[in-house]
């Protein structure tokens, strides 16, 4: 498992190699719907996982290749499960996805960049804000996946967690391609202002309709304010990502002077691109940190709700952030 888990690692590299990429064949005014595209498609693969490995592993799928089923007993009830195939049914699809890699994709040679033309972007300023951002919304979505069936098991023990799982990434990979489009219209700063408010009061609604020391609680408030949650994640992922390229063409240009616009926009486009790997790398920690803040939650308290509170605070740094940098009248770096 910590061997597939280290390739799923490498595998996110990928994507992160795969954004920046895609930034270079699109102008500037077609960014955000390009990368959202990308990503929410690659976001997909959450919700799949969710949705199809509870399937799978109720059935014999690959027959006497698969192995002998296991035995599984809760509440008096016995079933036969397959959970080998958890792993198993990815393998036609990783083959079929290696070889259009193989075949199919080839590498942009006026993208290649060496580790230290690409370690400029460390010491810029606005890499790491919008890491602070894209940890926000992309380590929202990546986090609350991964923890939200935790949550219902814990706050509604009635309810089977596996039947909604798979909803909330499937809303955040869905809308994500929706908010690089609307921030190609609107400005990628004033989407993710205004999403970040939304998000601040999502959470806001979860605590409201959470059950409280056992008592109380709405499932289906509950779910609707997750489902809102996870959609301004994906629209949060593709604003933000919008933003990127606009702010380090508009910095370049800005330190490199009129007359040297070409210089502006390849040095901006390498660094754009750098930023974009970072900051996706760094905002994958969302996976660990928020089923993480749940759990540490739970066992000091017996309650997550200090965990979301903790969310509520983050959210709002990252409001202060994009109003004072990049979204107000007279900001630093609009875009």
């Amino acid at each position: 498992m910590l061997v597939l888990a280290l390739m799923c690692g490498f595998g996110g590299g990928n994507f992160a190699s795969s954004m920046s990429n895609i930034s270079f064949f699109y102008p500037q005014s077609q960014k955000g719907a390009a990368l959202g595209l990308n990503a929410g498609l690659g976001n997909l693969g959450v919700s799949t996982v969710q949705f199809l490995v509870p399937l799978v592993i109720t059935a014999g799928v690959f027959g006497f290749i698969g192995g002998e089923p296991q035995t599984w007993s809760k509440d008096g009830v016995t079933k036969l499960v397959w959970l080998q195939n958890a792993g198993f049914i990815w393998i036609p699809f990783i083959l079929a996805a290696t070889a259009a890699s193989w075949f199919g994709m080839n590498d942009i040679a006026s993208a290649k960049a060496s580790f230290k033309d690409q370690s400029i972007i460390f010491k810029r300023k606005h890499n790491w804000l919008i890491c602070w951002l894209y940890t926000g919304t992309f380590g929202s979505f990546i986090g609350y996946s991964a923890g939200l069936p935790m949550l219902i098991a814990t706050l509604f023990p009635t309810i089977v967690a596996t039947k909604y799982a798979f909803l909330g990434p499937l809303v955040g990979a869905i809308f994500r391609p929706v908010g690089g489009w609307i921030s190609d219209k609107l400005g990628g700063a004033r989407v993710t202002f205004w999403n970040f408010i939304v998000m601040a009061a999502a959470v806001l609604g979860v605590l409201h309709f959470m059950p409280h020391n056992g008592v109380g609680g709405n499932f289906q408030g509950f779910l609707a304010m997750f489902m809102l949650l996870f959609l301004t994640t994906g629209i949060g992922n593709g604003s933000t990502f919008r933003m990127i390229p606009v702010i380090f063409l508009t910095e370049r240009q800005r330190e490199l002077g009129t007359g040297n616009e070409d210089q502006a926009r390849r040095e901006a486009a390498k660094e754009s691109a750098a930023t974009l790997g970072f900051s996706s790398a760094i905002a994958a920690y969302g996976a660990f940190f928020i089923p993480k803040s749940y759990g540490t939650a739970i066992s000091l308290t017996g309650s997550p709700d200090i965990a979301l509170y903790g969310f509520l605070v983050f959210y709002v740094s990252c409001i202060a952030v994009t109003w004072w940098y990049y979204s107000r009248k007279h900001a630093e770096m609009p875009c």
